[in-house]
């Protein structure tokens, strides 16, 4: 992957030239050893990824009865409603916020917190707005109100259902995801410049035999993915542990930080949660009983304010001193998030947030977390999803099927060998300086990217220093 940047004592000429220049054999060794080592990690991520695409249609059909009631020509109050889940539930689960049926045929989730539940979720009881039948009765995730299905695969994808060690997989793959990529397209403009069938490099060369065939899908596939793949790796590092703690700090740094509802009566601020909808995070939860009528009273004043789409959840407060909240929880574009906080005890206005005087940092990393999850532009938002996770997975497919095709015929060798040393042995003083200043920089921005760079130049300069004691 990288060279040794110890030159060794031992009198040695300097080695040729690189054919088409140090800089490009060193992006051609990144890029092998990168994509060998974090390849699986990165076609997990990928696989996991396209069946989260699919998801919310897959909800809609599983889920059918739960989410959707017959039309009727009456509604019934949302104090209606909630009494009729309260009287299903019973005692022991607290209410903690409804979400009014968006529109006609749609249910009402009636949603309690209760013991037993893990972070972020919530015991959603689903209410025909018309009559007041319970349709149902499942366990929601997050802000995007993922139910069981789309929980599990969202689980897979993200930890692999591991817990917050399991968090690492998926910030390995998505910080190298990025760096991969960047270094395939560098040497796919290398090689187009210099290519005689350069059709072969933006198309599959079907009628290829063996390894160039292999080579011209791996190319003409990933050039087409390229961007896809650097916006999932881009909106995939602000869910992780260590690299979007960094992104974050830079976001608050230069103004870009999302703007707070403040629900603390008493002039305190809450921090808003952009990735609630896909990641766990304790949620709190009311400490007393709401007055289901309160819920009526507080969505009117919302609509007058800034609240006018359909969907929304309505929060009572979470505790003593703080105040409602209704906010629009829409995602798709045009984006609707507007918030608003209201007294119970008054009902006035308290706070209010309007998606409209967000920063334009705020507002990419909305845009950013939205297309990754495939809400933003619906079914055509998913289905591109769909297909880049696809090209990532099988670029790593093809990745090791030319590395297996490469291999030697005889000396019994399995696999292939990897791109000869040498790069930054034949690099400029300033090139070594500016390689080891651009992996200094992009391994403290990316923890994941940095301690297994360092991993891996320890083990190329130790299999390096091993070939050299071989006797010719």
């Amino acid at each position: 992957m990288t060279e040794t940047l110890i030159r060794p004592h031992q009198e040695r000429p300097r080695p040729a030239r690189p054919r088409g220049g140090w800089f490009g054999a060193l992006l051609l060794r990144l890029h092998f050893y990168a994509g060998l080592l974090v390849g699986p990690f990165i076609l997990v991520a990928a696989t996991s990824g396209a069946l989260y695409a699919l998801t919310p249609q897959l909800e809609q059909v599983v889920y059918a009865h739960e989410l959707h009631a017959p039309g009727t020509a009456t509604r019934l109050s949302l104090a209606d409603q909630i009494r009729s889940a309260e009287a299903y539930v019973g005692d022991g689960a607290v209410l903690s916020a409804v979400r009014p049926a968006p529109g006609p045929g749609d249910t009402t989730r009636v949603m309690f917190a209760e013991d037993g539940l893990g972070a972020s979720e919530s015991r959603a009881v689903f209410v025909d707005p018309g009559t007041g039948e319970i349709r149902g009765d499942l366990t929601a995730y997050g802000t995007s109100g993922a139910l069981p299905l789309r929980t599990w695969v969202d689980n897979l994808h993200r930890n692999l259902h591991l817990g917050e060690p399991g968090r690492l997989y998926s910030e390995l793959a998505a910080s190298w995801l990025a760096i991969i990529v960047l270094a395939g397209g560098a040497l796919w403009v290398m090689r187009i410049r210099k290519a005689r069938a350069k059709r072969e490099l933006l198309r599959p060369a079907v009628r290829r035999r063996g390894y160039r065939r292999l080579f011209s899908w791996h190319a003409s596939v990933g050039i087409w993915v390229l961007l896809g793949a650097l916006m999932l790796s881009a909106t995939g590092i602000t869910w992780s542990t260590y690299a979007g703690a960094n992104v974050s700090a830079l976001r608050a740094a230069v103004g870009g930080a999302t703007p707070v509802l403040q629900t603390d009566l008493s002039g305190a601020q809450e921090a808003p949660d952009e990735h609630a909808a896909h990641h766990g995070g304790a949620a709190p939860t009311p400490t007393g009983e709401a007055n289901p009528a309160t819920f009526d009273a507080v969505l009117a004043i919302a609509r007058r304010i800034n609240v006018n789409t359909g969907e929304v959840e309505i929060k009572p407060p979470a505790a003593p001193g703080q105040a409602w909240t209704v906010t629009e929880i829409k995602r798709s574009f045009p984006t609707e998030v507007d918030a608003v906080a209201i007294d119970g005890a008054s009902m006035q206005v308290v706070s209010r947030v309007d998606f409209a005087d967000f920063p334009l940092l705020a507002k990419l990393a909305r845009w950013g977390i939205d297309l990754h999850m495939g809400v933003l532009f619906g079914w055509a938002n998913q289905l591109a999803l769909l297909f880049i996770a696809i090209g990532i997975g099988t670029l790593v497919v093809l990745g090791y099927a030319m590395w297996w095709k490469r291999r030697p015929t005889r000396g019994g060798r399995m696999v292939g060998t990897a791109p000869a040393r040498g790069a930054m042995r034949a690099a400029p003083w300033w090139g070594v300086l500016a390689v080891i200043a651009a992996a200094a920089v992009i391994g403290w921005w990316l923890p994941l990217v940095g301690y297994p760079l360092i991993a891996f130049v320890v083990v190329d300069v130790l299999l390096g220093l091993r070939a050299r004691r071989r006797p010719r």
